[in-house]
């Protein structure tokens, strides 16, 4: 397999993670089944993503001089990336999240706080130029803060780098900014978010992908959990069909897609082949507890497109 070269630029994250028969109610204390604490953030999870999903891979990050921002440093390191760019500051705390996975469903809810991800400098992100320029793609995401999010897409774009932005945690961001970008991967809530359209089916998620183009995006892919996904080329709409899979925790799924997708456009396969291949991994990571330690392999992902739902 050719192996394409990712840079992501993203947050990183410490989750701290209980499992839940339900979500309590306000004011109410619950026992957990279990709990974990891992690495996360949507920047990390996407770059161990890419790399397991067959990429070379630069991580670019920020934490906090503290315990967290040790933490950061060992996974980071360890992790196999090809490089990694890990700026600190001693101002803010490292990125911490408290994550509820609760139900038969998985499903999450989740409290961050960004901390150092909101504190890329100018100076920062002019020191990340070569990784960029070197990079098939550029992905990142919402979780930093805009001023270097914005700088880094126009770093991209200046080198020719072709640019994948997941829209996530949402944050308000400029037309103009969501026209820069080659690709834009919004889940429905996102979607919906960026478009005022009820997004929550595929002729809703094709409603909102002709808006979005109306903005200057010329691709985007709008995920719908278990419904699959809509790939819109310039109005040409495809439907990326969803994986079979028993979810154990459903966290990391938006991060394996991105991961896995930009993994497979840098090694040069086409959009619906690479969004294809997403799904699949996705499906696989949903079945295992944690994000970062819950992705899979490459052969993993290329095992489960064999019962891909007709």
């Amino acid at each position: 397999m050719n192996k394409g070269k990712v840079c992501v630029f993203g947050s990183f994250n410490l989750d701290i993670v209980a499992g839940m028969a339900r979500f309590p109610k306000p004011g109410e204390s619950l026992i957990a089944r279990n709990s974990m604490m891992g690495a996360g953030g949507k920047g990390a999870n996407q770059a161990v993503a890419a790399l397991r999903a067959g990429a070379r891979v630069h991580y670019i990050g920020k934490v906090g001089r503290d315990d967290f921002g040790m933490f950061a440093r060992r996974h980071l390191d360890g992790a196999g990336f090809d490089a990694v760019t890990l700026f600190s500051t001693s101002e803010c705390p490292t990125g911490n999240a408290l994550i509820y996975v609760a139900g038969a469903d998985a499903e999450n809810m989740i409290a961050v706080d960004p901390g150092a991800n909101l504190t890329v400098t100018d100076e920062e992100v002019e020191q990340c130029r070569p990784a960029v320029a070197a990079a098939d793609i550029l992905l990142t995401q919402l979780e930093n803060n805009l001023s270097a999010i914005e700088k880094l897409i126009g770093i991209a774009r200046d080198n020719g780098t072709y640019i994948i932005l997941n829209p996530a945690p949402f944050q308000p961001v400029s037309d103009h900014l969501l026209s820069q970008v080659d690709l834009l991967t919004p889940n429905a809530t996102e979607c919906t978010l960026l478009t005022g359209i009820d997004v929550h089916d595929l002729p809703s998620a094709g409603r909102a992908a002709q808006a979005l183009h109306d903005k200057g995006i010329r691709a985007l892919i709008i995920t719908l959990g278990t419904q699959g996904a809509l790939l819109s080329v310039n109005g040409e709409t495809q439907i990326i069909r969803a994986c079979p899979a028993t979810p154990v925790d459903t966290t990391g799924a938006g991060d394996a897609f991105n991961g896995a997708l930009a993994s497979q456009l840098a090694a040069g396969a086409t959009l619906p082949d690479a969004a294809q291949f997403a799904s699949a991994y996705a499906s696989v990571c949903v079945e295992r507890a944690g994000a970062a330690a819950s992705m899979p392999t490459y052969e993993e992902a290329r095992e489960r497109m064999g019962v891909v739902v007709v």
